[in-house]
């Protein structure tokens, strides 16, 4: 039977309506390397949202390192930039990962195409020159990282945190550290001697099932009652033994929020290093996360977007 004019003109509009919903939701899905899932979060990042930790592997352009540890999957610029659309962040910190040793050359390479929204951490020698380091600051270098929770791939010792966190004092730097929640207790001494700023990578790797009744946690609270001290909320699934939504590091991520807000910042951990191919977590969930960590919007604007100003030098 022939359509009247009215009813082919509704079936038109309810076609093309469904039309523009199904390009809508396409556009709104982003599939990102080395991440799970395609949605974009709840949580709305505001302007000059901050991502402060992520790493760049480019292996066909900057060779990785040799190393005991599994080569992983490039994680080039371009990826991250997908991120980006998807999560909405548009300021980054570019962390020099394990897997390049004291290769910096493709931080600096990432800093330089990503321009003035990135800022970067480097992995040194004490034999690093004044030379390097004025080169590596007028690049965005503004942190000297030790990644020490494995000795056996580790590139760098406890015993040059305290040169280097001198040099790093010097340059206005700090220095970062991903390290174990025991090794904190440890090194609890020597932590409170430095002169620079530090960084605790991944709320700090407090063992679990202790979470933050290990002693780890308040050596880091003391250490940020200093007044030169910041924890980066990250890492969730490497603070978890449950898996998503993560409670126990939305636990330890609480506690830090509730304590100092202040000093706090955000990252993805993109790409991931620690997490096989077949069980990347879902980036969309780690940035909503933040909704369930921080409840209040202003202290979420806080340390997603000043606080990584005041911490990195990015502009105001």
């Amino acid at each position: 039977m022939a359509l009247s004019r009215r009813a082919f003109l509704e079936r038109t509009a309810l076609g093309t309506l469904s039309s523009a919903v199904v390009k809508a939701r396409t556009a709104a899905a982003q599939a990102v390397p080395n991440s799970a899932g395609t949605e974009t979060p709840k949580l709305k990042a505001p302007a000059n949202a901050c991502d402060c930790h992520m790493h760049v592997y480019d292996a066909a352009r900057f060779p990785l390192a040799p190393s005991q540890r599994i080569p992983p999957t490039d994680a080039t610029v371009g990826d991250y930039r997908l991120l980006q659309r998807r999560i909405g962040t548009s300021r980054v910190v570019v962390v020099t990962p394990r897997n390049y040793a004291t290769r910096n050359e493709v931080t600096l390479d990432a800093l330089k195409q990503i321009g003035a929204s990135a800022r970067g951490v480097a992995v040194l020698h004490p034999t690093v020159t004044s030379d390097e380091l004025k080169r590596f600051h007028d690049a965005g270098i503004r942190g000297i990282r030790f990644s020490l929770s494995d000795p056996a791939t580790a590139v760098v010792t406890v015993d040059m945190v305290e040169p280097l966190s001198n040099r790093a004092a010097d340059l206005g730097w700090h220095v970062q550290f991903n390290v174990d929640g025991d090794q904190i207790v440890t090194w609890a001494d020597m932590l409170r001697r430095l002169p620079s700023t530090m960084v605790f990578d991944h709320m700090g790797h407090p063992p679990q099932p202790d979470g933050i009744a290990h002693r780890s946690h308040r050596v880091i609270r003391e250490l940020i009652d200093r007044g030169r001290t910041w924890v980066k909320l990250s890492g969730a699934y490497s603070n978890s033994r449950v898996g998503p939504p993560y409670p126990e590091a939305t636990q330890v991520a609480r506690a830090f929020v509730a304590a100092a807000p202040e000093r706090l910042v955000w990252g993805s951990d993109w790409p991931h290093p620690s997490e096989p191919p077949e069980r990347k977590p879902n980036d969309a969930l780690l940035f909503d996360l933040m909704s369930e960590w921080v409840a209040d919007e202003r202290t979420r604007h806080r340390i997603l977007v000043e606080n990584p100003v005041t911490l990195y030098g990015f502009a105001r």
